[in-house]
């Protein structure tokens, strides 16, 4: 068996399925179209839909080596040399095509004849029940009965990537390594012993089922195959090795690792050393594909992997940023394979410091704290609060360290005091009580549903099928009154997906309403927050529900821009960029967005510009409703967080945007009229947000800097085009007469202090003087006090600065009097006369107090301490 490189590996195994007839496609995104998933957890994710049978594959077969991360079983990486976060898969798939039998024969003449890895050293494992397989790996293969194992559901049943999907028994083949120094019964082991003896290097899965939401499983239309070799533990196998670790995909890594702490791989810090590694090409990858840490989702993975990056650094004696560095081999290493690494490594090296410094702080505060409350066995929950409200100190690296220590922790007593805290921020915000759970809900969705029609319409006319005053099912509501109303169809639009509900009126023969809010109660049902304001509505009666026609159209202007400005951020910094958040009002938009630092006014304008072409060019904004599969596939742009049913409205924007969007939109882009940003700025880290106006209000904001420009005119006696030259001048002019009056506020400064001076008293060849000013800054005080002290000589000196009600001083004393009085201790004397409290060094100290009046006092004080010439 010949040593293989990774770069090796890689292209001789798609080069052997190329020749089996197999397209071989590249890695796709680590960032799924898939709203069950977070990331690309397997080679299978990105066909998912094909083995769904709900999309027709393109090619019948296909190779890749796919990017995948995984983090749940993240505890466990760097205690073991095999476990990852971040790993590449390769893998070969038939779609209706070929199924067992061919998949074993190739995957066998791979192992044996393209690595050459001997028969003797490799094993198998069928599903139990799985009687095909169990006969193609005896009879067609030729392995000895005894190394194929059959195994349960737990070891060789695979899937589904998510909660519901395509699913079906597996086949593994096993490496021998020879090892048996962990086996309880060497004698008889075999690939169903977890003694670490036997390596699965490829795992074959005959997916031929479909798990679906009640876990009952189904026959998919067509049998499919997908397998998966993990490159990693190939690459051990190939070179020798028992531990990843030591493979060439992590030689430079690790030895960038050993350069910058000082470590040596092989000894007691192995566990920190592969910790570091592992998460190091995991950031590397997760940054390349645009995503920023944050608190939740994908950017709450990234975070969890930098710190705890950093945390095990922090183990080896770390006290700076260095992970990046770390970064930056893992982009050496990987960059030809993945050049989208390269492309983007400045953008990961930077978000990576970034946040490497934010923790920092961080993590020193909070380690301090946890060793203190470390030493009592028992982490109660208050404390762990405490660590991450007061520390910002994560949780799950509480319970880690905790773990590592054999420590118990009061989860339950933390979970206690964050539903406080968040009830506490709920009433504080002043949040509207409005729970989809109340019964009277729960019991209308049950009876009947809600269709908007206010795509097409915004006037529409029903049936008056409910009112609820005041949690009750009524038969009516009268003048002055508020309620909710439902009906079975509606042109009002529901507050969701950042877009503000419409307002408007009801109208039926006997009264009219107020629309002040509409609602979405459950996927089905929207119920109109109401005030009568005339005569009454009654149960049955027929109404007019008519939209706020120029409120909505300034929504829908709003909502469309979102959607330019979006694809337009995409465009101009690069297709990290993701939608973190958005407000759709009539009167603004607000746009959220991932980016790691603010953009500059060129970045600015640019997206501006962009924007209003695409309003200039009055392009049709087509509206389409497709299976969520279907419109996946078409690249377009779904948010992770959005829960999408069967069938979702693609809006389109010519070739310039597309995304899913449930939301109400202009039929093209001229009628925004014109499209201007107001701000930009951070709202968290890796996320910042644009606002912005449509239409009448850019028309409205024009006028207003326009007046305002005017009145600049008019009061700087200048045309327009000069104001800016005599705003400069004046500024300019200013700055010049301040630099003046403190010179001369200086200047009499010092003749105070001549004087003090002059007045000063002797105590036995030491000097006591005071001088009092009034409301001057800290920096002057201290200046003040410096020249004080030079002109004095051997003595005390001490500044007061008096301020309505209050008094700020600073002590001097001379060098050669500190071990006699220490100024410090003078100030804190001092304070507590004045009313308040200070001290410092034994030559300098600064303090203050709220009794301005007080100062003689405290100044005779200070002359009975210099004739006593005791210490402090």
């Amino acid at each position: 068996m010949k040593y293989m490189s990774s770069e090796e590996i890689r292209s001789s195994f798609l080069e052997f399925f190329r020749k089996k007839d197999h397209k071989i496609l590249p890695s796709a995104s680590l960032v799924p179209n898939d709203p069950q998933l977070l990331f690309t957890v397997a080679g299978m994710v990105p066909f998912k839909p094909v083995f769904w049978g709900k999309v027709e594959p393109v090619y019948p077969r296909v190779a890749t080596c796919q990017k995948c991360l995984r983090t749940v079983d993240i505890e466990n990486v760097g205690k073991t040399p095999r476990h990852h976060t971040f790993f590449e898969m390769l893998g070969n798939f038939s779609f209706g095509d070929y199924f067992k039998k061919e998949a074993i024969q190739w995957a066998w003449e791979y192992v044996t004849q393209i690595l050459g890895i001997p028969e003797d050293r490799l094993w198998v494992s069928v599903y139990e029940e799985d009687e095909e397989s169990y006969s193609i790996w005896k009879d067609v293969v030729g392995v000895p009965e005894y190394k194929i194992v059959r195994m349960g559901k737990e070891d060789n049943f695979w899937g589904p990537a998510g909660p519901t999907g395509p699913c079906g028994p597996d086949s593994e083949i096993f490496y021998d390594t020879g090892v048996t120094d962990e086996c309880p019964d060497p004698s008889s082991c075999s690939p169903a012993c977890d003694c670490g003896r036997f390596l699965e290097i490829w795992n074959l899965v005959f997916t031929e089922l479909y798990k679906d939401d009640k876990g009952e499983y189904h026959p998919l239309p067509r049998k499919n195959i997908d397998t998966g070799a993990g490159l990693e533990r190939i690459a051990a196998v190939m070179q020798g090795k028992t531990d990843n670790f030591a493979t060439d995909l992590f030689a430079p890594i690790m030895e960038k690792i050993s350069s910058i702490t000082g470590v040596v791989y092989g000894g007691e810090n192995d566990v920190a050393m592969r910790v570091i590694a592992d998460h190091s090409r995991a950031i590397a990858f997760v940054i390349g594909e645009g995503v920023f840490p944050s608190n939740e989702g994908r950017g709450y993975v990234l975070r969890r992997l930098i710190r705890r990056a950093q945390r095990y650094g922090y183990l080896l004696g770390m006290r700076k940023p260095f992970v990046h560095e770390i970064v930056a081999s893992v982009v050496e290493k990987m960059g030809g394979i993945y050049p989208e690494l390269v492309e983007r490594k400045k953008l990961i090296l930077d978000v990576t410091k970034a946040e490497e410094e934010r923790f920092l702080r961080t993590l020193e505060r909070g380690s301090e704290y946890f060793e203190k409350i470390a030493s009592e066995g028992f982490i109660k929950g208050d404390e762990v609060f405490k660590l991450y409200d007061t520390f910002g100190f994560p949780v799950d690296l509480t319970l880690e360290m905790a773990k590592e220590r054999g420590i118990e922790v009061d989860m339950e007593g933390f979970e206690k005091l964050m539903k406080m805290q968040r009830e506490r921020a709920r009433k504080a915000r002043g949040e509207r009580e409005f729970a989809e759970s109340r019964e009277i809900y729960v019991s209308l969705s049950d009876t009947m549903r809600t269709q908007f029609t206010g795509y097409e319409k915004l006037e529409d006319e029903g049936k008056v099928e409910y009112l609820l005053h005041e949690d009750l099912l009524v038969d009516e509501l009268v003048e002055g009154e508020r309620g909710e109303l439902f009906f079975r169809s509606t042109p009002f639009y529901p507050e969701k997906g950042g877009q503000v509900a419409d307002t408007g009126r009801i109208m039926t023969d006997t009264g009219e309403a107020l629309v002040h809010d509409v609602r979405s109660v459950g996927e089905n049902l929207i119920t109109h927050v109401v005030e009568i304001t005339r005569g009454k509505i009654s149960k049955g009666q027929t109404a007019r529900l008519r939209v706020d026609e120029c409120r909505r159209r300034a929504i829908m202007r709003n909502h469309t821009a979102t959607h330019l400005l979006h694809a337009a951020l995409r465009k101009v910094l690069g297709e990290h960029v993701k939608q973190a958040g958005s407000l759709v009002a009539p009167d603004r938009l607000r746009f959220d967005f991932t980016h790691h630092k603010p953009l500059n006014r060129e970045e600015l304008v640019e997206v501006e510009n962009m924007v209003n072409l695409k309003i200039l060019e009055d392009i049709p904004v087509v509206m389409e409703e497709k299976g969520v599969e279907e419109a996946l596939q078409d690249d377009v742009i779904a948010l992770f967080e959005e829960k999408y049913g069967d069938v979702v409205r693609v809006v389109k924007i010519g070739n310039f945007s597309a995304e899913l969007c449930g939301g109400t939109h202009v039929e093209r882009t001229g009628q925004i009229g014109l499209f201007k940003i107001v701000s930009e700025s951070s709202i968290s880290s890796g996320v910042r947000r644009i606002e912005a106006l449509t239409g009448l209000s850019v028309l409205n904001l024009l006028r207003d800097d326009e007046e305002l420009l005017r009145s600049l005119s008019e009061i700087l006696e200048v045309r327009r085009e000069e104001v800016i030259g005599r705003v400069e001048k004046i500024i300019s002019e200013n700055r010049e007469l301040l630099r003046k009056l403190k010179q001369l506020e200086g200047k009499t400064m010092n003749l105070e202090i001549d004087e003090a001076v002059s007045k000063a008293q002797e105590f036995d060849g030491v000097k006591m003087a005071w001088v009092v000013f009034e409301g001057k800054d800290a920096q002057l005080l201290r200046n003040a006090s410096d020249t004080l002290l030079s002109k004095l000589g051997k003595g005390v000196g001490v500044v007061f600065n008096r301020n309505e009600g209050s008094v700020s001083f600073v002590v001097r004393v001379s060098k050669e009097l500190v071990d006699m009085l220490h100024a410090g201790k003078i100030a804190a004397e001092l304070a507590k006369i004045l009313g308040g409290g200070g001290g410092g060094r034994p030559d300098f100290a600064q303090a203050g107090g709220k009794k301005p009046e007080k100062i003689p006092e405290a100044v005779n004080h200070l002359e009975r301490m210099i004739r006593s010439l005791k210490k402090g």
